[in-house]
């Protein structure tokens, strides 16, 4: 059966898996570096692009390329491309798509670590990254000239779960021709949401979240959604003579695959940040159970967030599935659910006394992590976000009793108990 014939709960376990010569049923591991090459002539189709196949890890493996077919298939999508991290997937794809002199245009609502990436390393590289004061599309718009590349925002923001109105920013970017990326970590492998289904270019992940669902395993994922027209001038990297491969026009010879071949060809070969084949290989194990894990994260989200909405120890919770979030009605239309196994809280009293919450808890961990089977609380002001000044904090939600709260597989009953000990522990 073709992919696109199977429900996403099949595909995250048939897509990708290819019977081989061993009859295994696991997607074996190819741990290897190089590859044989049948004759001279073979490898120099290899590396001019006309043939597909294996040159260097660097640049594929069949293990990863097992995932990323997975990948793209959950995605429906015209390709896939894995890489080391997600903070990976961000810098390949916006050097694929800006160089010196040009811009990017963003939501505010940004991943700590996003944020430092687009103010601080991408300027350096000349491409600047041009942060709305609001994720509203007049906010955005007007921040775009004819150096722009590219709006980008995240399905869900980090850590303040705001969700933009999808299919309205993907209308104003193509109402300027230039293609709209989402980070999509918060749709956990399109499973919650496919950005592709409200007019996205391009889908990136951290694919270290729900994607492996264990904390095992560093990885992100590009994902190429075939259907931006390329060859409307801005883009001379992909439609226009190849420095680094002799001429070769990408979009004329890989057609609606050109952006993530560019990734690939270009950005894995210069830049280096691939994935081991044993990470691609627990990437594609946590894909298997994708669909139950987040099922239940979910369900355990809307009851610890009732719960803490109803503690006086509380003052606030910010979660989408409440219609009080800025985010529900977005949420509603754009997640599976209406909903997210993350959402915050904001304690009452003050820093230390957050501090004292989080250090006494005992089920839950204390790490900067979301979407692992272990149940997470990260306190943003002192890790994810700490680099920022006062005020970017205060722009991007960030307060100092703010904690963010992401929902692990273990029974939520135990996890309410878990709360209820570290809250009695601040009386202490």
């Amino acid at each position: 059966m073709a992919d696109k014939k199977l429900r996403f709960e099949t595909r995250q376990i048939h897509s990708g898996y290819h019977i081989d010569q061993t009859g295994s049923r696991g997607v074996a591991i190819y741990p290897t570096a190089a590859y044989h090459f049948r004759d001279c002539d073979h490898a120099a189709r290899l590396f001019e692009l006309s043939e597909g196949g294996n040159i260097y890890t660097r640049l594929q493996n069949p293990t990863s390329s097992a995932y990323e077919e997975r990948i793209a298939a959950l995605y429906d999508a015209a390709g896939a491309l894995a890489v080391s991290s997600g903070m990976s997937a961000i810098l390949l794809t916006i050097t694929s798509l800006a160089e010196k002199g040009q811009n990017i245009v963003t939501s505010p609502f940004l991943y700590g670590g996003t944020y430092n990436q687009f103010k601080i390393s991408l300027r350096k590289l000349g491409i600047e990254c041009r942060i709305a004061q609001h994720d509203s599309i007049e906010a955005m718009e007007a921040l775009i000239d004819e150096n722009t590349r590219a709006v980008y925002v995240e399905s869900m923001g980090n850590p303040t779960c705001d969700v933009p109105d999808l299919e309205r920013v993907a209308e104003m970017a193509h109402r300027h021709d230039v293609p709209f990326v989402v980070d999509n970590t918060f749709g956990a492998g399109g499973y919650l949401c496919n950005p592709f289904e409200w007019g996205a270019d391009i889908v990136l992940e951290s694919a270290t979240k729900w994607i492996n669902g264990h904390g095992t395993a560093m990885g992100g994922v590009i994902i190429d959604g075939g259907r931006y027209d390329w060859g409307n001038g801005k883009f001379p990297q992909i439609d226009g003579p190849s420095e680094g491969y002799h001429g070769l026009n990408l979009y004329k010879a890989f057609g609606p695959a050109a952006f993530v071949v560019k990734c690939r060809v270009d950005g894995l070969r210069d830049l280096g940040c691939c994935p081991s084949s044993f990470d691609s290989y627990l990437m594609l194990i946590g894909l298997e159970t994708l669909s139950l894990r987040v099922d239940h994260e979910v369900r355990s989200a809307w009851r610890l967030a009732e719960y803490c909405r109803n503690h006086p120890k509380v003052r606030r919770v910010s979660f989408v599935g409440f219609e009080d979030h800025a985010g529900h009605v977005n949420a509603k239309k754009y997640f599976r659910h209406g909903s997210s196994s993350v959402f915050t809280i904001e304690l009452e009293g003050t820093l230390d006394t957050t501090i004292k919450f989080v250090e006494s808890l005992k089920l839950f961990a204390h790490m900067t992590m979301i979407g692992d089977s272990i149940s997470v609380v990260t306190h943003p002001a002192s890790t994810t976000h700490k680099q920022l000044s006062d005020e970017d904090k205060i722009a991007a939600g960030v307060t100092p009793t703010l904690l963010r709260i992401s929902m692990g597989l273990e029974n939520v009953e135990d996890l309410i108990d878990d709360f209820e000990q570290a809250f009695a522990a601040i009386d202490r």
